[in-house]
């Protein structure tokens, strides 16, 4: 079975923008599992283990989505948690400018799929960017002082990028000890010149 996702892919100067803050907040806390740059990316939707047969259905429904869906931006802004900063499992950046655009392409993306078999997610959809786990509730809360307080509210007010979204990619995702490692098993371009009037 092959671990596999949708995802949205940055590009080389987003990645850095992102990536410089991590290595920032990196150090002020250890109970946070970091997303290596190299694996930084939206998710659309996760697909779990899937068979070569299925992920080829599943290029099929990103056929779909994308020759009904324009290319879009995504301005990525400000850092977040959920379920909050207080007691955070995940952290995230989210987007500003494009985030109603980017909530359609997503249903987009599941309806296809939900079409080929493939369940749908049980919790809403939010648009963001993981960019870390905390796996160690207590260690975060130790380590929750002044100087982490300060660089995630800095981070709270960043502006990150404008994310281009001219593609849909399938994903499949490798596990190891080292970590996971992400590869683009197909990238899907979306319908140039196409908008939602119709036009």
């Amino acid at each position: 079975m092959i671990r596999s996702f949708v995802a949205l892919l940055l590009d080389d100067v987003l990645r850095e923008s992102i990536t410089a803050t991590v290595e920032r907040l990196r150090p002020l806390s250890r109970a946070v599992a970091w997303v290596p740059s190299q694996n930084l990316h939206v998710t659309l939707q996760f697909l779990g283990g899937q068979t070569e047969e299925r992920l080829t259905a599943a290029e099929a429904a990103l056929d779909d989505a994308a020759a009904r869906s324009a290319p879009i931006d995504l301005t990525l802004h400000g850092l977040g948690a959920f379920p909050g900063l207080e007691r955070p499992r995940i952290l995230w950046i989210g987007v500003a400018e494009g985030a109603l655009e980017v909530r359609a392409l997503q249903a987009r993306v599941a309806d296809a799929l939900a079409a080929r078999g493939f369940p749908r997610e049980e919790r809403a959809w939010h648009p963001h960017l993981t960019i870390g786990r905390v796996f160690d509730e207590r260690r975060w809360r130790r380590e929750a002082g002044p100087a982490l307080r300060g660089a995630l509210a800095r981070a709270a007010t960043t502006r990150f990028g404008v994310l281009r979204v001219s593609e849909l990619a399938l994903m499949r995702s490798d596990l190891s000890p080292s970590g996971a490692r992400h590869t683009a098993r197909r990238c899907v371009p979306l319908a140039c010149g196409v908008s939602d009037s119709g036009h």
